[in-house]
């Protein structure tokens, strides 16, 4: 199989052969106007895509905004190789590689028609780092990704510059994520939750809760030409089959992104044949929190045996049809960049084929705590009341069964999940948690270093930290990849979380959709939309 860097080249050269070929057919010229019509599975909590971490904000909202550097909208597999301009022309770094300079586009304004300059860019990452007098975020659930910039400085209106504590090489790649648009510094963020400006492609026109999100061209973008679509809806369908059965109608034009699970992706195959359909790693992934404040879990004998206890194999193969990905903190090969080799990974615990084994310590571990078939461990699992969260926890009270903990599930609203997440009040919970980019710094970093603000089990370890400071500026790939290693198996060995599988999901779009390109390790950074259009 060729490997992505094999295909660019080749491709590269088939399109210049074929460039006067295209250039001359008038069919493959991009059409103006028309709507793209998508769906949603739930309200979006707000439009402030920096205090949200959602994929329900990302999808209708990214498109309102730009960053400085985003993802080749047109490359599926996202890197540091991967990375163009957006607000930003240009960028450079300094010989000790802690100051990232910005040289930014000149002639940029606002949804309102202020001037864009290098002032957002200071106000909004000053907001980030809690610099600013005037912040009021709710929430900064990505405040530890910028832990490593010390202040962002302007010179004059169209450069800014960040200043780094200690080098970072993934910034970049960081500032691509959709998760990462600039704001603007005059309008408060209560106004950005429901009437969000932006410089981006298209404007917010209207939100109706529950029902409907519509997006409208922006006449005045910068980047000339675009975008093509008039306008982009987005109607809120909370039902799963009424949403596939609108999409195989033509009511719909694109899938959700991840919506298409493995078991229904043959069938919506058969029953839309002329649409493109393709089957991608998404970048979520399923974990089980452990509490390790909450007693029994504060013991390490029963942390380690409900670990032993996870049959991976027989959860992806139920769940997805053995199509899923079985790693540890980072997305394994070959869609992932970091993941452990499987020979590493296999050695570890609950990770080797001997499934049988495994619950066997398990059982041990358990006896040796007090627990047997006649004193059982009762509990509670939580999990959120979505398919996809509820379908594994279902499997996991299955197998915790044979090492004599009988567990009852416990399904929460979204608004009681992520509550409850919040507080830690939870002692087991099945959750499904989306990687916004394919890196240390914005996974392992943001899941398991003290004081992240996602790390919803409060998961503390000196050494753990050291070695992500250490990664985090380690400008070598292969010796920082070989530190990530090192915590992927301190914290499997440590019970920090044990993941269970990457997912994989079918997303589909009728085949007059053009220039719509799916990413095959983040469903989060391909939806602004500016390069779409219709052949209709």
């Amino acid at each position: 199989m060729l490997k992505a860097r094999q295909v660019a080249p080749l491709l590269l050269s088939l399109l210049l052969v074929s460039l006067p070929v295209i250039s001359a057919t008038p069919a493959m010229a991009q059409k103006q106007g028309g709507t793209l019509r998508l769906y949603q599975l739930d309200n979006p909590p707000s439009a402030s895509l920096h205090e949200e971490s959602t994929i329900t904000a990302v999808t209708p909202f990214s498109g309102i905004y730009n960053n400085l550097v985003m993802f080749d909208p047109f490359k599926p597999h996202e890197s540091l190789d991967t990375i163009v301009p957006d607000l930003a022309e240009s960028w450079t770094w300094d010989a000790n590689r802690t100051r990232l300079t910005f040289k930014l586009h000149q002639g940029v304004t606002w949804h309102d028609g202020k001037a864009f300059t290098a002032k957002d860019v200071q106000c909004t990452w000053r907001m980030l780092i809690g610099k600013s007098d005037n912040a009021d975020f709710r929430r900064n659930p990505r405040r530890v990704w910028w832990s490593r910039v010390e202040d962002v400085t302007t010179n004059g209106d169209f450069e800014a510059t960040f200043e780094l504590n200690q080098p970072q090489p993934s910034l970049l790649v960081l500032l691509a994520s959709s998760f990462s648009p600039v704001y603007p510094c005059h309008v408060a963020q209560n106004v950005m939750r429901t009437r969000p400006v932006g410089t981006g492609p298209f404007k917010l026109a209207e939100i109706k809760r529950g029902d409907s999100i519509r997006l409208t061209r922006n006449p005045h973008y910068f980047k000339k030409g675009k975008p093509y679509l008039d306008e982009i809806t987005f109607k809120i369908v909370e039902s799963q089959a009424t949403r596939l059965l609108a999409f195989q109608t033509g009511e719909f034009d694109i899938t959700f992104p991840s919506d298409v699970h493995v078991p229904l992706f043959k069938d919506l195959q058969a029953r839309t044949p002329s649409a493109v359909c393709k089957m991608t790693t998404t970048g979520t992934l399923t974990t089980l929190l452990v509490n390790r404040l909450n007693p029994p879990f504060d013991r390490v004998a029963i942390r380690d045996a409900v670990s032993l206890a996870i049959d991976r194999n027989a959860m992806n193969t139920i769940l997805l049809e053995g199509k899923g990905l079985i790693g540890g903190a980072m997305l394994p090969k070959p869609a992932g960049e970091w993941g452990m080799p499987k020979s590493m990974l296999e050695s570890l615990p609950g990770y080797g084929p001997d499934s049988a084994k495994n619950v066997a310590d398990a059982r041990e571990l358990m006896k040796q705590a007090g627990f047997n078939e006649r004193n059982p461990l009762k509990m509670k699992i939580q999990t959120r009341n979505l398919a996809t969260y509820r379908n594994p926890a279902v499997l996991m009270i299955d197998q915790l069964k044979k090492i004599f903990i009988e567990a009852e599930l416990e399904v929460l609203d979204s608004t009681q999940w992520y509550a409850r997440l919040t507080r830690k009040d939870y002692t087991l919970a099945l959750n499904g948690m989306g990687v916004a980019v394919d890196d240390p710094d914005g996974n392992i970093v943001e899941n398991y270093a003290c004081g992240s603000d996602r790390n919803y089990t409060q998961y503390c370890d000196a050494n753990v930290d050291k070695l992500l400071a250490e990664q985090s500026r380690e400008p070598d790939r292969e010796k920082r990849k070989k530190i990530v290693w090192e915590i992927e198996q301190y914290l499997v060995k440590d019970t920090a979380r044990p993941v269970i599988q990457f997912s994989v999901a079918g997303n589909c779009w009728h085949n007059y959709v053009k220039n719509y390109v799916p990413h095959d390790n983040s469903q989060y950074n391909y939806t602004r939309f500016e390069d779409v259009w219709l052949d209709k």
